[in-house]
């Protein structure tokens, strides 16, 4: 009976002892909460709203205005080419590219000619017999008159006859005139097709040119980047609002810069991709010190228009991608709605309904870690210098607006 009554007192023994402990636990009393709290210390920017210029900077191909492929418009043997009918040659407007042999051509013209004398001269003969018919039969005293008596029948057939032979000598001068090859501007031969001694047909490829005069290079645009610069969308600019544009690019291994304008958007809106496609002109592109060649890929930085409104922020200002943490009245924590036009990997460019001199929260990685909600809590604002004037002058990359 001692091997079960000892184990069994010690049991009864520490249940009352635990019991005991329990109700005999101190309460805890509440304390009054302390008067003035340590307040949580951020860094704070002011927004300034202020008109601000956003140049734009996109990539494209130069293109020529202006190609065509000049086509023989007669048949016969290439007789002479001119000094400028190579690949990459220059030539003047109206200059003779090329000769047709015209032995042919001369020979109609004289045709034309003579078929047009036989006719002249049958128009005068008929309009003499005309005239004396009209004498015999005034002579006659017969008041009406037969119209073929009259001979005005023939007249009016000797004068078809002459405006036929006269339509075909201008067929034979333009076609003599067509063995001479001329483009009606100035330009630049791509690639020829055809050379002296060679029989062409009408119809046949000669060359491929286009005007030196004047170069095109096409950006394509998104949303973004066609709200900060002024685009034609129906009207083209008159020549003083045309955007300012500096296309950069590579030349011989060296990089160079020419002046251009915007001057027209494309008449529609890529399907495919919804970019909107601007146009620059860049004018007498071979009489810069480096000429702006066709085909080259070139960045074009296109000006952009006065905005107002804009204010610039350090880059960790932004949250939640479009938004800002703004202090209050009581400087409390508030999430505010801003649009954000351009950003870049130190600062943000943005526009909002927001007061001026409204702080933004520069904290919100320790404010508002991932999951938690605004802090309601007032704060410690801490004023870094303002960001100045010079900060703000940036381009928006392709690549970096409205991300």
């Amino acid at each position: 009976m001692k091997k079960f009554i000892l184990p069994l007192g010690i049991c009864l023994v520490g249940i009352i002892t635990v019991a005991v402990l329990v109700v005999a636990k101190p309460k805890p009393v509440p304390q009054p909460p302390p008067g003035d709290p340590a307040l949580v210390q951020v860094d704070v920017a002011p927004l300034q709203p202020q008109p601000t210029a956003l140049a734009v900077t996109v990539s494209g191909t130069v293109t020529p205005k202006r190609e065509i492929t000049v086509i023989a418009q007669v048949s016969g043997e290439v007789t002479a080419v001119g000094s400028g009918f190579v690949d990459g040659g220059f030539f003047a407007s109206g200059e003779e590219l090329m000769r047709i042999d015209d032995a042919d051509y001369q020979a109609a013209l004289l045709q034309a000619q003579a078929r047009v004398a036989e006719a002249q001269q049958a128009v005068a003969e008929e309009q003499g017999l005309g005239r004396q018919a009209q004498r015999e039969w005034r002579d006659l005293g017969d008041k009406s008159a037969n119209d073929l008596f009259m001979r005005k029948p023939q007249l009016a057939a000797a004068k078809a006859r002459l405006a036929s032979a006269q339509a075909d000598l201008k067929v034979a001068q333009l076609n003599l005139e067509r063995t001479h090859i001329q483009v009606p501007y100035a330009g630049r031969v791509k690639e020829t097709l055809v050379d002296v001694g060679q029989y062409v047909s009408a119809g046949t490829a000669l060359a491929s040119v286009y005007d030196s005069a004047i170069v095109e290079v096409r950006l394509p645009l998104t949303e973004q980047q066609a709200a900060l610069i002024d685009l034609p969308f129906a009207t083209p600019h008159t020549e003083a609002s045309k955007p300012a544009v500096t296309i950069t690019g590579t030349v011989a291994g060296q990089t160079h810069q020419w002046a251009g304008h915007l001057v027209r958007t494309q008449a529609f809106v890529d399907a495919d991709t919804r970019m909107y496609n601007a146009v620059v002109e860049v004018a007498e592109p071979f009489a810069q010190p480096v000429p702006l060649l066709p085909g080259l890929f070139v960045e074009a930085r296109i000006d952009g228009r006065s905005l107002e409104g804009v204010s610039v922020l350090p880059r960790r200002a932004l949250y939640k991608r479009d938004k800002l943490l703004t202090l209050d009245d009581d400087n409390a924590i508030v999430e505010s709605s801003v649009s954000v036009l351009h950003k870049n990997a130190e600062q943000i460019w943005v526009r909002s309904d927001l007061a001026a001199d409204t702080l933004v929260s520069l904290e919100k990685q320790s404010l508002t870690p991932i999951g938690v909600a605004v802090d309601p809590h007032p704060v410690n604002a801490v004023q870094p210098p303002p960001v100045t004037d010079s900060d703000v002058k940036v381009d928006v990359a392709a690549n970096s607006v409205g991300e």
